[in-house]
């Protein structure tokens, strides 16, 4: 249903099955939704089509609600006839209307005073996309540091009628705290939310660790044993506070069919300047081992708790380590914020200690490594290593391209390095200059394909000229800073779960050019923390080590060549120029082989000096790409796994919509 100013029917499109009709003419506009959604649902992200005369369109990807609800408000674009909705046929609905640009500009003075002399500047000169982007941030995007706001405006009361919980019987659980007698208090708290849950099916072995204080509650769920009997185990400290229907989101995980063998939830934290969330990606192995992101709420299944090897007495952080490495075939994260905890003391010695056990007892080829205060993993390069085929298409730019090859032919370290260098049309006398120059060096091979510029095609040629057990595919424009780079890539790819590894690019400014490429970012796809300074930690620390991500850019990849060539390389038709990296990252993933980023590898990038920005005909070209993409990729756009659902894809990421 639908109120205000416009009103929801059906439409035939079996992906956008609804329309939104206005009272009025809605282009050049604003849209405001208020959505709502059973708190049971998965909150993937809804779609709006906005449909022009032409049979064009313009897509906005909405946020989820995550905490069931949300809200979104954007332009109308210019020539709009119609607009469409993809989203849940049951358990979601909306409520929308118009809003004029003068009601923007009052929203903005409330929400972003700050931004309100720039509107109006931009307002005064008639720069309407600079205006449009300034009023959508300013009354649409919130910085995370004002997430207790941002929770409570979007946090929506339980509806008996419209959400649904599981149906069926839901299995126990059992819960395991661990308690000094000084923590009575918190562990009455914990106590308390246990007690208050919704699911009543539960076990809690509640260890003290001395003498037991007195008066805590009594219930028969509640003992001293040391491994609780149920379908899951999952650990609780004091302090922690479950919401009522934290156990009911648990629990249906391990119901059904499929039980999942690990499941966790988001949460949020207790800090001096107020609670601070936990929103954490969908499963990534990788980022769990470094981090322990999934934190609490966390549940293992019994049977992958005993296959790990995992004992009681080793804790709640060996078994999450010891589970990761057994390599859980059916994760559930739950996009929902389910605990709220204290702080926890950090521990990186006893981090490193479970974890170094964990890959002793898996076998996993890797060890512990420390860097700073940052615990990460060092994988194994074979001996001998393996030859490198270092891809790098070009056209003219002699200034780029002899800093480029310097970089890999001089300040690189790795061993084995065979360098490509498919040229596309150069007639720079300069050139020519540095092929005579190289010509002597047995690593370089150069490759001569004139004709129009094909990014896609070029590197499927470079590739099938080449000789390497790795592909590395490197702009004309990229600068080596750090002699380790292609080691450290290499390490990622060789590992036979991992398709794609990207490297961390700065600008010549030292900012952040690129740390994975979110999908749906920007509507389609765009690269994460773009323009952040270097040390950018990113939320959960993420940025501090490699993790897992939708797609990197090609700028700088590594991929093994049987990968590479069992996806068939890239999509030299669909994508000559633009998304064909993504495209590429995204059909590696479809056959089971995850994008890796790594902060190891860090190079400089002056991104696309080469070509120049896209105006025009190439402007033309790159959203047609950009349809292509969309087109092909629409269910990921609308739920990147390594991407929150509540985050915004309007800025460069990590901001609350």
């Amino acid at each position: 249903m639908a109120s205000g100013s416009c009103r929801l029917v059906p439409h035939p499109d079996p992906d956008f099955t609804r329309a939104l009709i206005p009272g009025r003419p809605a282009a050049g506009r604003w849209l405001s939704l208020d959505i709502a959604l059973d708190r049971f649902a998965d909150p993937v992200r809804p779609l709006l089509r906005f449909v022009r005369a032409d049979g064009g369109h313009e897509d906005a990807l909405l946020p989820g609600a995550v905490l069931g609800r949300a809200t979104w408000l954007g332009p109308v674009p210019p020539g709009t006839t119609a607009i469409l909705l993809a989203a849940p046929a049951e358990g979601f609905r909306v409520a929308a209307r118009l809003l004029s640009r003068p009601a923007m500009l009052a929203l903005c003075a409330r929400r972003r005073p700050d931004k309100l002399p720039v509107a109006l500047y931009q307002w005064l000169r008639r720069d309407a996309r600079r205006l449009r982007n300034t009023l959508r941030i300013a009354a649409g995007v919130m910085p995370i540091d004002r997430y207790p706001a941002w929770k409570a405006a979007r946090t929506r009361p339980a509806e008996p009628g419209f959400d649904r919980p599981p149906s069926g019987p839901l299995p126990r659980l059992g819960l395991i705290l661990e308690a000094l007698p000084e923590e009575a208090p918190a562990v009455r708290r914990t106590l308390a939310a246990l007690l208050a849950q919704d699911h009543r099916d539960w076990c809690l072995a509640l260890r003290w660790r001395g003498p037991p204080p007195a008066g805590m509650p009594a219930d028969p769920r509640i003992s001293g044993d040391v491994l609780p009997a149920g379908a899951a185990l999952g650990h609780l400290r004091p302090g922690d506070e479950l919401a009522p229907d934290a156990l009911t989101h648990l629990a249906a995980a391990f119901a059904g069919e499929e039980p999942a063998d690990l499941a966790y939830a988001d949460s949020e934290t207790e800090t001096p300047s107020g609670p601070r969330p936990a929103l954490k990606p969908g499963w990534s192995p990788d980022l769990a081992l470094t981090t322990l992101y999934p934190g609490r709420p966390l549940l293992i299944a019994a049977s992958l708790a005993a296959r790990s090897g995992w004992r009681p007495d080793e804790g709640a952080r060996a078994l999450l380590l010891s589970a990761a490495l057994a390599g859980p075939e059916r994760v559930r994260r739950i996009p929902r914020i389910l605990c709220r905890m204290v702080p926890d003391a950090p521990d990186r010695d006893g981090h490193a200690a479970d974890l170094a056990q964990a890959l002793r007892r898996t076998g996993a080829p890797a060890v512990v490594a420390r860097r700073g205060d940052v615990l990460d993993l060092d994988w194994p390069l074979p001996e001998p290593a393996p030859l490198v085929s270092v891809i790098v298409p070009t056209r003219d730019r002699p200034d780029l391209l002899r800093v480029a090859v310097r970089g890999v032919l001089h300040d690189t370290d790795y061993p084995a390095i065979e360098l490509v260098i498919v040229d596309n049309g150069s007639t720079d006398p300069a050139v020519a200059a540095l092929y005579a120059e190289w010509a002597a060096d047995p690593r370089v091979r150069r490759l001569d394909r004139p004709g129009p510029f094909n990014f896609s095609r070029l590197v499927n040629d470079g590739a099938a000229a080449s000789r390497g057990a790795v592909l590395v595919l490197l702009n004309n424009d990229v600068e080596v800073l750090h002699p380790d780079w292609l080691s450290a890539m290499v390490r990622q790819a060789l590992r036979s779960g991992i398709g794609a590894v990207g490297a961390k690019l700065l600008f010549g400014n030292g900012r952040i050019q690129h740390a994975g490429v979110v999908v749906g970012l920007g509507g389609r796809a765009g690269h994460i923390l773009r323009n952040r300074p270097a040390d950018t930690p990113g939320h959960l620390r993420r940025l501090t080590v490699a993790h897992e991500v939708a797609g990197v850019t090609a700028a700088c990849l590594a991929v093994a060549r049987d990968k590479f060539e069992a996806v068939g390389g890239l999509d030299a038709e669909t994508f000559p120029i633009d998304f064909n990296d993504i495209d590429l990252c995204l059909r590696l993933g479809a056959r089971g082989w995850r994008s890796i980023w790594t902060p190891r590898a860090t190079l400089g990038h002056h991104e696309s000096v080469s070509r120049g920005p896209s105006v025009g005909p190439a402007r033309a070209r790159f959203e047609a790409e950009g349809d292509r993409f969309a087109a092909r990729w629409r269910a990921v756009i609308r739920d990147d796994p390594y991407y929150h659902p509540a985050f915004s894809v309007t800025t460069f990421g990590e901001e609350l919509e």
